[in-house]
Formats: structure tokens, sequence, C-alpha cells
């Protein structure tokens, strides 16, 4: 295993700066002005289900470990159960920063004033940034396109999944007029059965073990589970793929106090490491990815997806 991940001069010029402030007494304890370390002794990440796996545990390490000593505090994590116990641990002040989806940070940003901050993309441009849903089915069989999966069974991943559910469901909307998304969620009704995998990996490997006929599954995380080998190249076919959504954030709770955001943000648009990026975000260390600064406005697209799906 490679060991590329470092922090770059702009992280450790930053580091070195909070180090100076200490020295000279620029914290409360000395005299001085507050900082985040007078009152926050520990911070606590949350990943979501597909990201929260065992084989990604060292990776989540590399990234806490370092944070941790660029902050100067404890660094922990948990991993949730499923998509909407990381918006609830946000709104519950159980997490500080979170690895969303772009619905689930949609509903954290309306339940608990979650900001968005960051995002993962290649050579450091915004404009690449982003992921596609690709329904799969197993390569060989009969299903070839979108009507062939009428009285099918398939897997969505979660209720809150953006490439999961939310998308792959106005696909087939969009397919299938006048269907709607009770339709596509109700056994009988178009699919012989229709049932929740709980993350993408659990579809992928429902659909390759024959389980179940097609499920959604999000194209960064195909490429992750290629690249490991968890999956052969020519062993699933896809049969439809989306328009290009936005990528998944990074949130941070908007009431910690300033200049901890402000420290976090910077650790992450400064973060090089070559195998977290390809592991948990399927990018290439020839893509040179990168984390960019990342807008609550950027996700107004799904919100009017959000809509569409389940009209309120």
């Amino acid at each position: 295993m490679r060991n590329t991940r470092n922090i770059n001069a702009a992280v450790r010029i930053g580091a070195a700066i909070l180090a100076m402030a200490l020295i000279y007494g620029l914290s409360a304890g000395a005299g001085g002005a507050a900082t985040y370390k007078d009152t926050v002794k520990e911070i606590v990440i949350c990943y979501l289900p597909n990201e929260g796996s065992e084989e990604f545990a060292e990776y989540r390490g590399m990234l806490r470990q370092e944070l941790g000593d660029y902050l100067g505090i404890k660094v922990t994590e948990i991993n949730a159960a499923d998509y909407n116990a990381v918006v609830e641990a946000m709104r519950t002040k159980h997490a500080d920063v979170a690895a969303f989806g772009p619905v689930s940070y949609v509903q954290a940003a309306e339940r608990s004033g979650a900001e968005a901050f960051a995002v993962a993309v290649p050579n450091g441009d915004k404009n690449l940034a982003g992921y596609t849903s690709k329904i799969i089915v197993k390569s060989g069989g009969p299903i070839k396109e979108l009507k062939d999966l009428r009285g099918k069974t398939f897997a969505f991943v979660d209720p809150a999944s953006t490439s999961g559910n939310y998308v792959p469901t106005l696909e087939l909307m969009n397919a299938f007029p006048p269907m709607n998304n009770e339709n596509f969620h109700t056994n009988g009704t178009f699919f012989s059965s229709v049932s929740f995998s709980g993350k993408h990996q659990n579809g992928l490997q429902a659909v390759l073990n024959g389980d179940i006929d097609a499920a959604p599954i999000a194209s960064d995380i195909l490429d992750i589970e290629t690249a490991a080998g968890r999956v052969g190249k020519g062993d699933v076919t896809v049969i439809h793929e989306s328009p290009r959504i936005p990528a998944s954030p990074m949130g941070i709770r908007g009431d910690l106090p300033d200049d901890l955001k402000a420290a976090i943000k910077t650790f992450f648009l400064n973060y090089r490491n070559d195998d977290y990026f390809q592991f948990m975000h399927g990018l290439a260390p020839e893509q040179k990815p990168s984390y960019v600064e990342a807008a609550d406005g950027d996700y107004d697209y799904v919100r009017a997806l959000m809509e569409k799906v389940m009209p309120k």
C-alpha cells in the first residue's frame, strides 16, 4: 500500500500559525482572545453506511488522525446505520462534521443548519465534480433496458439516498408516465417486489448473487468496488445512467465556533492523500484529486429534484 498521505505546505503553515498563537499567549488561558480550544475538546465525524464500511476504516483513520493533529483536539468517528441517522446525528449535536449525500445534506441543512463546505473533485476543478446514478443488472441476463424491468425485482438503496432512490425514481417516472414515486415503491405495481438494500454495496452484491434483478448504484461507488476487485468489469451491465448529480458534500454544524469551522475547512481544502481519495471517493491518483469549496446553493438542483419525486 502506497503511503502518499501528507498535508501540503498551506496546511503546515496553518498549523505553525496556530502553534505560534499558543506560544505568544493568544489563547484565553494566557489572557488573550478565546479560541475553539478553550471550549471544544473533541469533534465527531459521521459517515453514511457506504463510507462507514469496514473496508474503508484504514482510509477514514488516516484523515481522522491528521485532522486531530492539525486541530490539536481529539477527533473521533461514528458510522450511521442509515442515511437519516446522519441527519439526526447532526441535528442532535452528536456529530460535528458529516459525509453527506446530496439529499441527506439538504435535509440536514433544513433540520439542523448544516453547512456544506467541501466536495472531492479531480484536478481541482469544481466543474468536474459530481457523479451519476446507474441502474445495473447481472450481465448475460434477459434485462437489456428499462422497459425490461417491469415485473422484476428491484432494490433501491435508502429512502434518503440521492443516487440510490431519488434520482432512479425520477428516471423511472420520466420513462413510464404517468407513474409516480409510490408506484415504483409498491410491490406488484411496476416491480414484482421492491425493497431497500441499506447501502450501494449491498445492492451490488445482491445483483451479483442473483437475489434481485436490478439495483441503482452511484457511479463513484461502482468505480471503487471495481478498482478494489470486489466486482469484475464485466460482471454487471449498466442499462441506464442518469444525468450528472452534484457531488456529495462534507458538511459541518453551523453553530460550531467560527475559528474551528475555518480550521476544519482549511484542513480539508489542503488535504492530499491518494489512497484516501481513490478508495473513499473513487478518484484515481492520476486525476489529481482534492477537496474544493462547496456552498449551499450548489444543492438547489437537489431541492428541485426532491420536490419532483415527492411533492409537498
